[in-house]
Formats: structure tokens, sequence, C-alpha cells
């Protein structure tokens, strides 16, 4: 089958399963709501008051929040993939998370603590103290990889940052009052039920802004695969590329962080999956395959957090790192082409 026809049809599959998993998500829980009775709400017939809070204010949105999430984290892997020229980079491994996550504790905490801010007293705020603290990072890290080209000791550098983060966070957790600490816990374990429509009408422009950017530079992102100098002398500025690959991960992988908490490995996942799955490095298609299979693996993984027979929901970041971690080994010791396609 010609490599095209392949593709389409993967994409094709792809998508459908994503639609599958999103219809499952919404019916999904612990009140049972038919998909009958869905179509009917969604179609503005009267039904079950409770069945129609539940529908509007908690599941839809809690799958949109996974579509997001899984798109925008999948895209920053994908991009600290090509950046690095590193196949175990993301988010979370380089401490970009945890970035995120200080800045999310010095607003909630610091704030508690000098000025008597709550949790969700600022949407905005939370966003922008997790973007500043995943930029800070993000910087470093940068910075480093200018003169390290080692990619295991890059990696263990990334890590060194995002343990100093966890650090701080441990400093201002303590001198903390146990209200603050307590719901600043509950955030480190990971959630899509607290994105409310308010909290999405302000994840889905800022993750959407980023992925634009990604889209805009998949022409540079495909020279750099051969590598900064080859970059070079066709004509890409790379230092301008380097810099839009921050701004795009920080605004996405910084917003997720400060509306879902910390989520572990499906940024360094899914785009080894993508390139495997689609044989190809290109991210004219890759881009693409990142998108739809973060969906995808967000909403399963969601799924999988509220499984029958629980009680209560499992934490998401429990759920990815579970079934992200896995998919890494096995990607990295069977696929031959993994270190190909960073060389």
């Amino acid at each position: 089958m010609p490599v095209f026809n392949r593709n389409r049809w993967l994409f094709v599959g792809l998508v459908l399963l994503t639609i599958l998993a999103f219809v499952l998500d919404v019916i999904w829980g612990s009140v049972n709501i038919s998909l009958d009775e869905i179509f009917a709400i969604l179609a503005g017939e009267e039904r079950s008051a409770s069945h129609v809070y539940i529908l509007n204010n908690f599941r839809i949105p809690k799958a949109l929040t996974a579509l997001v999430t899984g798109a925008g984290l999948a895209l920053s892997g994908l991009q600290m993939q090509t950046l690095f020229r590193n196949p175990l980079a993301g988010p979370f491994v380089l401490g970009i998370s945890s970035g995120a996550g200080l800045g999310v504790a010095m607003f909630v905490m610091a704030g508690a603590l000098f000025s008597g801010f709550a949790l969700a007293s600022s949407t905005w705020g939370i966003v922008l103290f997790a973007i500043i603290g995943s930029a800070l990072v993000m910087f470093m890290v940068v910075a480093v990889s200018l003169r390290v080209s080692d990619s295991v000791s890059l990696l263990i550098i990334g890590i060194m940052f995002g343990s100093v983060s966890g650090a701080l966070v441990s400093i201002l957790q303590y001198f903390s009052d146990p209200i603050t600490t307590h719901s600043f816990l509950v955030w480190t374990f990971g959630s899509l039920s607290g994105v409310t429509w308010n909290k999405l009408s302000v994840l889905l422009p800022m993750v959407g802004l980023g992925a634009g950017i990604t889209f805009f530079l998949q022409k540079s992102l495909n020279a750099l695969l051969l590598g900064e100098n080859q970059a070079l002398t066709i004509g890409v500025d790379v230092k301008k590329v380097r810099l839009w690959v921050i701004v795009s991960t920080c605004l996405m992988a910084g917003t997720i962080t400060a509306f879902t908490g910390p989520i572990a490995f499906l940024g360094v996942a899914v785009p080894h999956m993508a390139r495997t799955i689609f044989r190809t490095s290109d991210h004219k298609t890759t881009i693409w395959a990142s998108v739809i299979m973060g969906m995808l693996l967000m909403l399963i993984c969601d799924l999988i957090s509220q499984m029958p027979g629980l009680h209560s929901t499992l934490p998401i970041n429990s759920v990815t790192a579970l079934f992200g971690a896995p998919v890494v080994i096995w990607i990295i010791i069977k696929s031959r082409n993994v270190k190909a396609s960073f060389s």
C-alpha cells in the first residue's frame, strides 16, 4: 500500500477512535446517563435536571479538557525532542512541568501566606505564574544545551532542575497553612475534572496559540532534524526558531499544568508512537499525528482513571505514568530508528 494512502487511512482510523473515546468519556461515570439521553439533552429536550447538570458542568468540560491537554502535551514533547535532538525530551522529564508547578506554588502558597489568596482566586494569575515558571526552567535547559552536547547529561541536568523546583515547592509547603498545602497537594495528583467552562475559555486559546506556533514552525523543525549547522546553511534562523519553540512549549505545557496539575510521560510517549506508527519523522505528518494520538491517549487514560467498581477517580498523573512509561521503554528497546531520527 502506498505510504500516502496508508497514512490517510491511519488518520481516519485514529480520528474515529478519538471520537469513540470522547463519546465513551462523556457516557462513563458513577451516574449512568444513556447515549440517547445525552443526545436528547444536547438537543435541548427536557430531561433529569441532575443529569443535565452533570453533563454540562462536569463530563463535557472534562472530555474537552482531555482533548486539549493531550494535544498540547504531545506537541510540546515533539518540539522539545526535535529542538534538543533527544528522544527522551519532554515537558515532564526536562523539568518544564516542575517549573510550572513551582510557579503555581509561588502564586498559591506564597500568595496565601502574604495576601490571603485562595487557590482559585485568579485564573489568569495561576496561568501567568505557571508560564513564567516553565519558561525559567526551559531557558536554563536551553542555555545548558548550548554547552552540553551529550543527551544523557542534558536529561540528568533537566531532572536536577526539576528536583530544585520540587525542593523550593517543599519549602513553600512547609511555611504554608495546612488548608493551602492540602489544596496544592491535591493539585499535584493531576485532574481533568476541575476544569470548568470559565477555565476552558482560558486554556483553549492559550494552548491553541501554542499549537498554532508549532504548525507555523513545521518546516523549520524539519530542518532542525538535520542538525543546527545544516539548518543554518539552508537559511533557517536557528536562534529565532529556538525562541519560538520555547514560547510555544511554555504556553502549552505551562497553561495545561496550571489547570490540570503535572501530567507525566504523555509528552514523551506520544511523539514516539506517532513516528513509529506513521514511519516518518516529517513534521508535516508527525504534528498532526501527535495531536490526534495525544487526544486519544489522554481520553483513554481518563477512562481508565474512572473504571467501573472504583468509588473515586484515580489521579490522572498516576494513570499516564503507568501507561506512558512502559510505552517509552518498549519503543526505545524495539525501535531501531529512534536514534537515527535524531542523528
